[in-house]
């Protein structure tokens, strides 16, 4: 019998390291080539990797929530003679590839390169530059790089789960939901988010939308409050450039983009991802529904390739069903607006002096505010909400 050790390779695009979200193998058993052995997950998917060879497992190392480092083992197997040379040669190609150490880790020059501000920030922090990876040119340390650097030490130890007696339980975050936790801090910590609430009244289109589904052809998506949203943003944007937008803060560029890609905040049993409905301007009411259920369904089944989940311009986020009256959502960077439509509810409103009934919504958006200002944001929600009141001019040609 040979030990071979397999390492972890490199999964794309010059990562340096993955965390370690789910072992499918245990110590002790006997596996086949190409059967799966560990779920894998760098920043931009998740990656199942399978056995090089067929052997027994005699060390797995590292536990789900661990970050390992590629080129680093990550398995170790023992193999029938016969298998060793294939394997071997399987270890130098892994190793050929591999980056030279964990971003926090690596071996960089005495004076890395950082913008003074970086360094100060970083010596008020007692952070050493020398254990951040640059991600900017010539391995450049910016802010992005060191928020990165700070979320990564910040969840290190506990252990993955600890319970006490006096009625509370630890659990460790790995994988997704690891990830949606330092989006989300990253996002709040670098975008001064300002919300604005309007209210809308949806009675007209609730009965267009309902026409509309009792008369649908067959193989046609069902209409949601959503595809008719998108068409309003398609409509609106183009007259607030600034808003379908990527903010750089780092180089302090704003890149305002001429498609329309809008990311549909989507719950799935792993959290929340984004999928992308890409082009919105080039689909109609009916494409857009159907877009829409499309890459929500890919996400909550987990088969959503890597690109659709990046180049978002604006996003979505709804919590359909749930509802709820207002939210303040958190958005997505690097984009600058994040819409939020929220329960759509039958109340008595005051219309020309009379009580009526009227199906009444909230929608929440919030801004960046070192991009988008406060009246312009106004402006924009309340061109939305034109068009929502009175849909027929989303179909009218302006």
């Amino acid at each position: 019998m040979t030990k071979y050790v397999f390492k972890l390779p490199d999964v794309g695009e010059g990562t340096a390291e993955a965390e370690i979200v789910a072992w499918h193998v245990a110590v002790g058993d006997r596996v086949n080539e190409d059967q799966q052995l560990v779920d894998v997950m760098t920043d931009k998917a998740t990656v199942e990797m399978t056995s090089p060879v067929a052997g027994t497992i005699v060390a797995l190392k590292g536990n789900p929530g661990d970050m390992a480092t590629v080129g680093a083992p990550l398995v170790e197997f023992e193999v029938e003679g016969a298998a060793a040379a294939p394997a071997q040669k399987n270890a130098a190609t892994a190793a050929k590839t591999a980056a030279p150490a964990a971003p926090d880790e690596a071996a960089t020059p005495d004076k890395p390169l950082a913008a003074p501000a970086v360094r100060l920030r970083a010596a008020d922090l007692n952070v050493d530059l020398r254990r951040v990876r640059g991600s900017g040119p010539a391995g450049r340390i910016t802010h992005g790089d060191l928020d990165d650097f700070l979320a990564r030490a910040e969840k290190r130890p506990p252990p993955a789960k600890q319970s006490s007696a006096d009625g509370f339980e630890d659990v460790k975050l790995i994988g997704l939901r690891r990830r949606i936790a330092e989006k989300m801090a990253q996002a709040k910590r670098r975008i001064p988010h300002f919300a604005y609430v309007e209210e809308i009244d949806m009675t007209e289109l609730e009965r267009l939308r309902a026409h509309l589904n009792e008369t649908r052809k067959a193989g046609q998506a069902k209409l949601t409050v959503l595809p008719f949203l998108i068409t309003a943003l398609v409509r609106t944007l183009p007259d607030f450039p600034d808003v379908n937008a990527h903010f750089d803060d780092e180089a302090g560029v704003l890149r305002r983009h001429k498609a329309v890609h809008v990311g549909i905040a989507t719950d799935t049993e792993a959290g929340l991802m984004v999928p992308v409905v890409r082009n919105a301007e080039a689909l109609d009411l009916w494409s857009a529904a159907a877009e829409v259920a499309r890459v929500a369904a890919l996400a909550r089944e987990g088969k959503t390739a890597k690109d659709e989940l990046t180049g978002s311009t604006i996003t979505i986020t709804s919590l359909g069903a749930l509802g709820g009256l207002v939210t303040t959502p958190i958005i997505n960077h690097p984009e600058v607006a994040i819409i939020g439509p929220n329960a759509i509810l039958e109340r008595p409103v005051v219309q020309e002096g009379r009580i009526a009934v009227r199906k009444m919504m909230h929608l929440s958006s919030c801004f960046d505010h070192r991009v988008v200002d406060g009246a312009v944001a106004a402006r924009f929600v309340r061109r939305i909400k034109e068009l929502l009141e009175h849909p027929a001019l989303l179909f009218i040609e302006s």
